[in-house]
């Protein structure tokens, strides 16, 4: 599977990776999952603290124990458990950042994270002290590099123009193209890449997504959608498996080095996977899948 660099970093990542957060929490499934990835060349795995409660950060360290070398880990800090309070709480401090890592480090079976992603941020955090935090731990090497997981323009602009971080990872598909006005231009021209979740929208674009399409999305209708969903699988063709044409639409800018579906099924991940050896779509496909869908943008954190 072709490879990407990961910002200005040291870092080559698979072009299809694994987004974590739908493997469950039964081990022996989410570990066969992970394993079976691997063997199909999906190096880059995502994971976060928030998922199921650190289980789903255990799960992929069971699963990568032995294989550590092979894979390129991202995982994610932010949000707190409170002992006795239910839910999380919002905490971008370096004093809990500096803290917190040591558990994913654990969970993670791991003595160091490839990239670490601040999960969320508002401009009301104390950011260069968060940067802070992240920048004392590549130091230390429990880290080699740090990005954000974030939709919110304003905060990846601040992140962009204050600290070192190699990635922003942020919905992006056919049917979510905020990021193409402002976001992707932005880290095209910095050299900072974006890691692309969600690229079939929940399954709405792969060719057994006819029923969750009638539910609508972001700012397709519950009415608009299936008829915009019929439109492109008539534009893929024969030739072309929607799911792939999706996958394939959010690498085709040049500022994303990944897509991170993810999977439930081995099914489900050796077809994600495979989108890595359809071709590119040509200059003509991306023109009427543009014309097809809608170019929206960020209405909020402005």
């Amino acid at each position: 599977m072709k490879k990407n660099r990961l910002g200005q970093s040291d870092l080559f990542i698979s072009e299809v990776g694994l987004g974590c957060m739908s493997l469950g929490t039964e081990e022996k499934k989410a570990v066969e999952l992970v394993c079976r990835a691997l063997d199909l060349g999906v190096t880059f795995l995502d994971t976060a603290d928030l998922y199921d409660e650190g289980r789903n950060e255990e799960l992929v360290g069971k699963a990568i124990r032995g294989r550590r070398s092979e894979v390129v880990l991202a995982t994610k800090v932010g949000n707190r458990r409170v002992p006795g309070r239910e839910g999380w709480t919002w905490d971008p401090s370096k004093a809990y950042i500096k803290s917190a890592v040591k558990d994913s480090l654990k969970r993670l079976q791991t003595d160091y994270i490839d990239v670490y992603q601040l999960h969320g941020g508002t401009l009301e955090d104390p950011i260069d002290e968060t940067i802070e935090a992240f920048e004392e731990l590549k130091e230390e090497g429990l880290i080699r590099h740090y990005g954000i997981s974030s939709i919110r323009p304003n905060v990846i602009r601040e992140y962009v123009k204050r600290s070192g971080i190699v990635s922003v990872m942020s919905q992006y598909s056919v049917l979510d193209r905020r990021p193409e006005e402002e976001v992707l231009p932005l880290l095209e021209d910095k050299g900072i890449s974006l890691i692309a979740r969600g690229p079939v929208a929940r399954g709405i674009l792969t060719a057994s997504g006819e029923e969750k399409a009638a539910q609508g999305y972001l700012d397709y209708s519950p009415e608009e959608l299936p008829q915009v969903r019929g439109q492109l699988l008539e534009a893929a063709g024969p030739g072309r498996d929607p799911g792939h044409m999706a996958i394939r639409y959010a690498l085709s800018h040049p500022a994303v080095a990944a897509v991170i579906p993810g999977a439930s099924s081995v099914e489900q991940l050796a077809h994600n996977a495979e989108a890595a050896a359809a071709d590119p779509l040509s200059a003509e496909e991306l023109e009427e899948i543009r014309r097809i869908s809608k170019a929206s943008r960020y209405a909020q954190h402005r």
